[in-house]
């Protein structure tokens, strides 16, 4: 965001310059708070202090401010610079609001006597800045210029410009003029001077975005804090954004990937996997061993030309090595790689940016579960915030973020993660480490949520659509949510295996631990946003919007606890009124809903901790209870029917156990139906189409 002031602006985000020009009280002429709240959440803001607003000085710009530029006689001003924008100015400023830019004006009452040209500004977009001054002496008696906005909804192309703003003050308000589609976001109050008249407004022009207000003080250190002038003020920059937010995504070139061995290694891959069994041994009717040989020993050259771009994988890229010619050796039967997924350690390796060579046979999650060879060039992001996080407050050695640089076929699906024990080996696999593809679930969870947003006439606040706009948003809200998700089956009152899906247990078990994981996530990320961490009001929301909307319409109802968790939220969410379906349309109650899912997180832990004082088949009785509560179980449910006998094996209950338990509600089984294109994964999204 740029702050211009080259023009005799009367405000300032340079603390210096306003104290400057308000020796007694440089409050009254700063906006350095507003420019401080935008950058505490990631918001890169600065000031243009002289020369001309030109084609060069905006080309890096998202967002361009004026703040009441005025003539001195009237304001004190930023120091030189004339308050009027040339034509040459005006033609720059208008290409680049066209071109997608946003542009934020301020206006004052009395708007002719400061010499702007702001109405000459504003004009292409439908907003003209009157010269009268509102007064309303029903609000405020003794100041009768503080004029408390009527704020009904705002809602512009499914995006809530008012989420969160309750009220607003304006202090010596002009009135907006508004034509062609200029909006009016805020209304003057029935009772003032001008009775309906606009405050603020919005405009779409092109590709671009423009606000207007009739008002300079709200935003100034004096009142950013009253009433909601600060979620207002984020609201309106990140709206202003919205189109910068979706530029896309800036991959680094990758050596290895350049080289023409990664090729030759993609090509003697996919021949060999035609040839392989389910068990990953090799069909010697499909593909020879001769022509088998060759493609390994194909394999075998272009890994050792890749080594050389990737020294930090010196000791896994000689085993692999071996485990392949020892699997040509010994008659190419079932793989046993264990060797070298031992000396694989990306957990070693969590550097920001670098990448990893991946050779393995192996079944993916979500997708074939054949064994099949796949070949992988991953990267690792690694920022530093969540470098600190990791050492300072979530530990977890085995946590590897990666992303896609370039993958095999197999791949080609809904996987993932890349995970131990996928791999094909004799033995007990190695546990070294989970890695989970975020860019892939960014892109996923993007191309969903706006769907459904869009199916569902779902209002997004502006942060919310600025997610769902950008990948690089997404796959750090990812980062976090699967930092704490991850460490979590490990920690806090656990009466049970935290891993049972491995077990033979009720499905709603395994759906309530997954849940209890992103809810411990969601209540993680509420803390550190409230510490002034940006990334954790995001990461509320992939949490939030990916099990309300995606888990329960993945997959097919054969014990789907994913989808079960995220039926709970919804049905949770709804049943307290954080979550209405009206006039077939969604709502959510944005200054509420993260307390409606902290309190079923408490719902859920109370569970967990009465668990240790239960038998088992009570324990799976109470979880069932839980969930009945809120999402009805099938009409014949054995579970909600009888209590289940104490048994020396409670595992005889499983069997009464249904395949869909819990069936989709009506809304689901609609929703599942209308999202249906939207929930297939469009071939070959690398990280880059993705973005």
């Amino acid at each position: 965001m740029l702050f211009d002031e080259s023009h005799g602006e009367a405000w300032s985000i340079r603390p210096e310059v306003a104290q400057a020009m308000q020796p007694s009280h440089p409050a009254d002429s700063s906006y350095a708070r507003a420019a401080q709240r935008l950058r505490a959440w990631d918001v890169a803001v600065d000031a243009h202090t002289s020369g001309p607003l030109t084609a060069d000085v905006l080309v890096d710009v998202d967002v361009l401010v004026l703040a009441h530029p005025s003539d001195p006689r009237w304001e004190k001003t930023v120091p030189g610079g004339e308050p009027t924008l040339t034509p040459e100015e005006l033609s720059a400023v208008d290409a680049f609001v066209r071109a997608g830019g946003g542009l934020v004006v301020l206006g004052e009452e009395e708007q002719e006597k400061y010499g702007n040209n702001l109405n000459e500004l504003l004009a292409p977009y439908g907003v003209r800045i009157s010269n009268e001054v509102v007064q309303d002496y029903e609000q405020h008696r003794d100041a009768p210029h503080w004029v408390l906005a009527d704020l009904p909804p705002a809602r512009v192309d499914g995006v809530d410009v008012l989420a969160r703003v309750d009220s607003a003050c304006f202090y010596r308000a002009a009135t907006l003029e508004l034509t062609g589609d200029a909006r009016a976001i805020a209304f003057a109050s029935p009772t003032s001077s001008a009775p309906g008249a606009p405050l603020a407004a919005v405009s779409r022009v092109d590709q671009g975005r423009v606000v207007a207000l009739a008002d300079s003080d709200l935003f100034g250190d004096d009142c950013i804090d009253a009433e909601s002038h600060g979620a207002l003020w984020r609201n309106l920059v990140l709206w202003a954004a919205g189109e910068g937010f979706a530029a896309e995504l800036e991959i680094a070139p990758s050596s290895a990937h350049e080289d023409p061995a990664w090729g030759e290694l993609v090509q003697a891959v996919e021949a060999l996997r035609t040839g392989q069994n389910a068990d990953g041994s090799l069909d010697a009717e499909a593909l020879s061993t001769d022509r088998a040989g060759e493609l390994v020993e194909a394999m075998v050259g272009a890994i050792g030309r890749l080594a050389a771009h990737l020294p930090h994988q010196a000791d896994y890229l000689r085993a692999v090595v071996a485990d392949l010619r020892r699997w040509a050796a010994e008659g190419f039967g079932r793989p046993d790689f264990g060797t070298s997924l031992d000396v694989f350690r990306p957990d070693l390796e969590r550097r920001d940016g670098v990448e990893h060579l991946v050779v393995f046979p192996m079944y993916k999650q979500n997708g074939s579960r054949d064994t099949a060879f796949e070949a992988l060039l991953i990267r690792v992001p690694w920022p530093d915030w969540l470098a600190a996080l990791e050492q300072s407050r979530y530990d977890n050695a085995l946590f590897v973020p990666v992303m896609f640089t370039d993958y095999t076929s197999g791949y080609d699906s809904e996987c993932a993660v890349l995970f131990p024990e996928t791999v094909s080996v004799a033995e007990k696999a190695a546990n070294h480490f989970g890695a989970i593809f975020c860019d892939r679930e960014a892109e996923r969870f993007r191309r969903t949520v706006s769907a459904a947003a869009s199916t569902l006439r779902l209002d997004l606040p502006p942060d919310a659509a600025a997610l769902l706009a950008s990948q690089t948003l997404a796959q750090d809200a990812y980062l976090l949510w699967d930092l704490i998700h991850d460490r979590t089956h490990s920690h806090g009152d656990l009466p049970f295996d935290p891993f049972m899906i491995r077990q033979r247990m009720p499905y709603w078990m395994y759906a309530l631990e997954e849940l209890r994981c992103d809810l411990t996530a969601f209540g993680e990320a509420v803390r550190l946003e409230q510490e002034g961490m940006a990334v954790a009001r995001d990461a509320q929301y992939a949490i939030l919007f990916d099990r309300l909307f995606r888990f329960p319409i993945t997959g097919t109802r054969s014990r789907n606890y994913d989808g079960l968790g995220g039926q709970l939220l919804f049905a949770y969410l709804h049943s307290t009124g954080r979550l209405r379906w009206t006039d077939n349309r969604l709502s959510i109650d944005w200054e509420h809903v993260a307390d409606g899912v902290l309190e079923l997180r408490t719902l859920v832990e109370d569970l967990y901790r009465r668990g240790i004082d239960r038998t088992k088949v009570a324990h799976w009785q109470a979880a069932h209870q839980l969930v009945a509560t809120y999402v009805p179980p099938a009409s014949n449910s054995v579970w909600a029917a009888e209590t289940m006998a104490e048994v020396d094996d409670p595992r005889v209950h499983v069997d009464k156990v249904f395949e869909d338990e819990f069936p989709l509600s009506i809304f689901y089984a609609s929703l599942r139906t209308k999202l249906a294109d939207a929930l297939q994964r469009p071939p070959r999204a690398t990280a880059a189409a993705a973005a």
